[in-house]
């Protein structure tokens, strides 16, 4: 991409006299009745808001034209990163629409998908992925996919724009697997991985598996992972975090927790949290879990419980998010016929409850959650049944994996069976006060974070029915 752009027509330029840049001829052109021709238009010109003049633009072999509306209305949310030239990939929307699109993209579909840092001067999808964006046709496409199918999801009216343009983004896609020199760029790989998130959010599960394969191919499973994070670790965070989205499973290995073997690596704070595992609170082992998720929540809770907590960034929160839902979705199914059931139930329903957990701390992402969380959700459900139906809802993990269940179903139709549970625990236990609560959840695993709040207003409503029922 160019540095400095001309901000001239061509006759202003040739004559090396100042232009007033007015449109559609500026005001030397129209008093010596001459073509203005400008070879960048500037957004911050007095253009009317749908101006009829086009650009003619060679376009993967054809000819396509580009309009000349200039939306007076778009206001840029990270100036440093958009350029009022109009210097951006070409593609077959009008300009006013790519406008539009990249205004959602860089104020809200950035956001979206990395939610933990809300600073624009310093979320990755503005600073590190836009620029990368402006620069390449491929990525350019896709990152307006994303912003495009934001809309038609909300207009519900089909994915018109989505498809034309992923029509061309697989286009330039392709052209770049195909030459060597770009196939393994960051670029290529953040298009494929976010092709499989478009094709995710659209319902086409076939598709984003087909995509997540080809990065599978390209980076390869043996130390993949590792290889992406030395060059670029947005993108490895990317083909990590959508594997497990969109496949409801993980595809890639993990290391172990002194992080030794190929696949995806703990953080710092994960390895260190093992000098307190051996010295873990005594309320754990009443629990009676199986070794793996003891282990499990040993770690997490040396990590959520303690000053580590704290000093955790974004980055990390998002990593420690990424390789605990790896390790507990890699857990082979506890199917020991000897082992007490009711050990069993609770390994299983904290593995669960564990995972739902974590997504909640890492919040929603443009990738939906839903189609990973609902898998889980029933699974949760099954083996809090069995739980309870041993009468273990008075123990902290029945509680605590109550309170998970009813914030991670809201809107969707399991919520009313596990505020249900809820209420009937309140009214067992006499359960009256968020800090009643708060007590049982702390002695599991529990942060300080703002979605506590989320929490109290459940149980809220379940003091609420169990006042009712008494």
């Amino acid at each position: 991409m160019r540095t400095t752009l001309r901000r001239s027509c061509n006759a202003c330029a040739k004559a090396k006299l100042g232009c007033d840049l007015r449109i559609p001829q500026c005001s030397r052109c129209i008093k010596r009745n001459s073509k203005c021709v400008y070879a960048n238009k500037p957004l911050n010109s007095p253009l009317d808001a749908y101006g009829s003049s086009t650009e003619v633009t060679s376009y993967n072999g054809e000819t396509i034209s580009r309009f000349s509306e200039n939306p007076a209305w778009i206001r840029n949310p990270a100036t440093a990163s958009f350029d009022p030239f109009d210097s951006y990939p070409p593609t077959r929307l009008s300009r006013l629409h790519v406008q539009r699109l990249i205004h959602r993209f860089l104020s809200s579909i950035a956001f979206q998908y990395y939610p933990l840092d809300l600073n624009m001067d310093s979320n990755p999808f503005i600073v590190s992925w836009w620029p990368l964006a402006l620069a390449d046709q491929a990525l350019f496409h896709v990152s307006l996919q994303t912003a495009s199918l934001y809309e038609e999801l909300q207009a519900q009216k089909g994915f018109p724009i989505s498809d034309l343009l992923m029509v061309d983004s697989i286009a330039l896609v392709r052209r770049r697997i195909e030459d060597s020199s770009l196939a393994f760029q960051d670029e290529t790989l953040d298009s494929v991985v976010t092709l499989a998130a478009i094709e995710h959010g659209k319902g086409n599960i076939e598709a984003s598996r087909m995509h997540i394969d080809g990065v599978k191919r390209m980076v390869g499973i043996r130390g993949g992972i590792d290889e992406l994070k030395q060059r670029s670790p947005l993108t490895a965070r990317m083909v990590s975090w959508v594997s497990m989205l969109v496949m409801e499973a993980p595809q890639f290995p993990i290391k172990d927790d002194s992080g030794h073997g190929d696949g995806i690596s703990a953080i710092p704070q994960w390895q260190l949290s093992s000098i307190d595992v051996e010295a873990r609170d005594a309320n754990l082992d009443k629990l009676n879990l199986t070794p793996a998720m003891s282990n499990i929540l040993s770690r997490l809770r040396n990590i959520f419980h303690h000053s580590w907590h704290s000093s955790l960034t974004n980055t990390q929160l998002h990593d420690l998010t990424c390789f605990v839902m790896h390790k507990l979705l890699l857990l082979p199914p506890f199917l020991d016929a000897n082992a007490d059931p009711v050990q069993s139930a609770a390994s299983e329903c904290l593995r669960y409850a564990t995972a739902l957990y974590m997504l909640i701390l890492h919040g929603t992402t443009y990738y939906s959650h839903v189609g990973l969380a609902n898998a889980i959700i029933l699974q949760l459900k099954g083996h809090l049944t069995a739980l309870l139906r041993n009468d273990h809802i008075s123990d902290p993990l029945g509680i605590w994996a109550i309170s998970v269940g009813m914030v991670a179903t809201v809107g969707t139709r399991n919520h009313e069976w596990f505020t249900d549970q809820a209420s009937v625990a309140a009214a067992a236990l006499g359960l009256k006060t968020w800090e009643d609560v708060l007590t049982d959840l702390q002695s599991i695993l529990w942060v300080r974070v703002p979605q506590e709040e989320l929490f109290r207003q459940e149980w809220e409503e379940a003091f609420k029915m169990a006042a009712k029922g008494g």
